[in-house]
């Protein structure tokens, strides 16, 4: 993590990423009695980091600590809160923190040398305060931040973060790239883009002032409607192709096309994980 905070409205700050892979888009949340952090950035040495900016920010108030999903860029770095904040997470994320965690450690500690140092003395955490249900709240001092378990969509223990008109989404949206459907098989097959599409109407029933994807700039609820126009478009694409008999190599050929060609993002590769998960 190289960013400072910037505050995206009053007491709401986020880490840029920088569009730097594997980075994400980190939130603090500042009330009157205390602070809330969404997501660690990759391992201990980069939760550290984030720790540091967020105790600077928050002074001496009690810090709370919350993740969008399990996966490492967004929440390998949680030992280093430990004994500093109170993790909070819902009951649906932390069952698969603790299926996954090791597995997909061991995956990311193979994208290279560099992912592998940051991981290298990674541990799982526990969370402190665990909810069960759809939403949980922390009265951080004139202010709320509503914490919402909504997937299983992009993971299974997928969490959107809503404070003062500011959505964390996790990487349900990113900007100015296609999102990645974790489709794995037969590792990890919990990603449902059909649910995925339904909890992006819920985000913008939501309506909020600014939204804070996973990955890339901060920006307004068009970002979600944008997603949410691209899972739809290859849903169709792909519920043609298989009933005109296309095989999944033929439609994530077609898909990729159609797609780059209308919406032109980064992380092409990725369309075709959405084009299998659905064509499934």
């Amino acid at each position: 993590m190289r960013g400072e905070p910037v505050e995206v409205a009053d007491g709401v700050f986020v880490i840029p990423d920088g569009r730097v892979r594997l980075v994400p888009n980190i939130g603090i949340v500042v009330g009157t009695r205390a602070a809330l952090v969404v997501d660690t950035g990759l391992g201990p040495r980069n939760g550290a980091l984030v720790l540091a900016r967020a105790r600077r920010l928050a002074g001496d108030r009690p810090l709370y600590l919350t993740t969008t999903h399990f996966h490492p860029e967004h929440g390998f770095g949680a030992q280093a809160f430990q004994g500093h904040a109170t993790f909070v997470a819902s009951s649906a994320q932390r069952d698969e923190a603790h299926r996954k965690s090791a597995a997909f450690a061991g995956m990311f500690r193979g994208l290279g040398p560099a992912v592998a140092a940051e991981l290298a003395d990674f541990r799982p955490v526990a969370p402190d305060l665990v909810y069960t249900g759809d939403r949980a709240e922390i009265d951080l001092g004139g202010r709320t931040a509503v914490l919402r378990h909504v997937g299983p969509a992009h993971t299974a223990g997928d969490q959107v973060v809503l404070a003062d008109g500011v959505l964390f989404t996790g990487d349900l949206v990113e900007n100015r790239m296609f999102p990645i459907a974790p489709y794995f098989p037969p590792h990890d097959t919990d990603v449902d883009v059909v649910r995925w599409i339904a909890v992006l109407d819920e985000l913008l029933r939501l309506d909020p002032a600014v939204v804070v994807p996973g990955h890339g700039e901060v920006a307004d609820v068009a970002l979600v409607r944008a997603v949410r126009d691209y899972f739809d478009h290859v849903r169709g694409e792909v519920s043609a192709l298989r009933a005109a008999g296309a095989g999944v190599d033929e439609a994530v050929s077609a898909v990729t096309e159609s797609a780059r060609s209308r919406w032109g993002w980064d992380n092409l590769d990725w369309i075709g994980l959405t084009v299998r998960a659905l064509h499934r």
